[in-house]
């Protein structure tokens, strides 16, 4: 017969926020201190530089109430994050035994400095990590975070707002110049294998077509839709595309950024150079790049990243090890992590929404 999970034998919580940043993780740290030390009398350890932290040096520090005072509004994260680090192993193919070695040195880590549990916040890749401690025993919850909102069993991840709303805003500027000057604008927004961004913020700033990686598109398709506008008075054409984006039959574009590394991105200039051989508009691109993830986070945002984190914390009390916080309107519950990332949540072609956008005279190059 199974013993009953005595919350009691919880007495240190170690939190760290891993991948790229998106707004708002402050505002579930700041959850998770204030429900873990007012409402269950818990100390909170800090890990500096996501994952990173637990096989580095002077990686974990304690947290305090102090520590998380007026962090509310403010974006990215007081714990520092990194994409992979010392993790590289479980994104490069590397074999499980190597994968084994890291999180038995991560797990030594915590149990050195005496901590009992830990939240884990990040997207797909870090949570297919957390995954890794579920199946060596150690307690473990997540926390979704990407700005892609690609996350499964999850309506809505936090920080997904906020970049929705700097993309809108962005439309709704390039909107004025466009047609100032009588151009095609081409915005290129993040998303790597979702088009939530793009889709949800083309809608809201009134965009002409949206070009996302679940729907193929041909540069033909999309100057017919431009010269189809033309025929009825316009005279300038806002196009957003997701950096996954990508022509029927060829695969995503890629750029060598710094030190030979490739990047996705570049589909819009790409797309500019196409179809400027089949318009006689002036084409201009934008890439939004970093600016997606930064600065204050919405209150949509704010609040739903303090119910993850309240609710994260809620969940190590009762022993609920191995899932991670989840949005199901209206509820917050909990998915077991295996769940939330065996798969991506991507746009649906036949979705709600692009019927919508279909219905609104968007094109979306197919």
């Amino acid at each position: 017969m199974l013993m009953a999970f005595n919350p009691k034998s919880i007495k240190r919580i170690g939190i760290l926020t891993s991948g790229g940043d998106a707004p708002a993780l402050n505002a579930v740290i700041r959850a998770a201190v204030k429900s873990a030390v007012l409402m269950n009398g818990k100390e909170v350890y800090g890990i500096r530089d996501g994952l990173e932290g637990l096989v580095v040096k002077n990686g974990i520090f304690p947290l305090s109430l102090a520590d998380v005072r007026g962090i509310l509004p403010l974006g990215g994260t007081i714990l520092g994050t990194k994409n992979t680090g010392n993790f590289d192993c479980f994104f490069d193919g590397s074999p499980e035994s190597d994968k084994h070695k890291i999180i038995k040195k991560s797990i030594r880590t915590l149990k050195k400095h005496k901590i009992d549990a830990m939240m884990l916040i990040g997207g797909e890749g870090s949570l297919s990590v957390a995954e890794y401690f579920h199946q060596a025993n150690f307690p473990v919850v997540g926390v979704p975070k990407t700005i892609d909102n690609d996350l499964a069993s999850t309506d809505y991840t936090f920080g997904f707002d906020t970049a929705v709303s700097v993309a809108t805003d962005a439309i709704d500027r390039l909107t004025t110049t466009a047609e100032s000057h009588g151009r095609v604008m081409i915005l290129e927004l993040m998303g790597r294998s979702a088009g939530w961004i793009s889709l949800s913020s083309g809608i809201a700033g009134g965009a002409d077509i949206i070009l996302i990686p679940e729907i193929p598109f041909t540069v033909a398709n999309v100057a017919k839709h431009i010269h189809l506008r033309e025929s009825t008075g316009a005279h300038s054409h806002i196009i957003v595309i997701a950096e996954g984006a990508c022509p029927k039959g060829k695969k995503p574009q890629f750029y060598k950024a710094a030190k030979g590394k490739l990047r996705l991105g570049g589909i819009g200039d790409w797309l500019a150079l196409e179809l400027s051989k089949k318009v006689n508009s002036e084409i201009r691109t934008t890439v939004l790049g970093h600016i997606q993830r930064g600065g204050k986070p919405t209150s949509f945002d704010r609040v739903l990243a303090s119910r993850f984190g309240s609710y994260a914390i809620k969940m190590i009390m009762n022993g609920n090890f191995g899932r991670m916080v989840a949005l199901q309107t209206p509820d917050i519950r909990s998915v077991s992590l295996s769940e939330a990332v065996s798969h991506y949540h991507t746009v649906d072609p036949n979705s709600g929404l692009i019927r919508t956008g279909r219905a609104l005279g968007l094109a979306f190059g197919d």
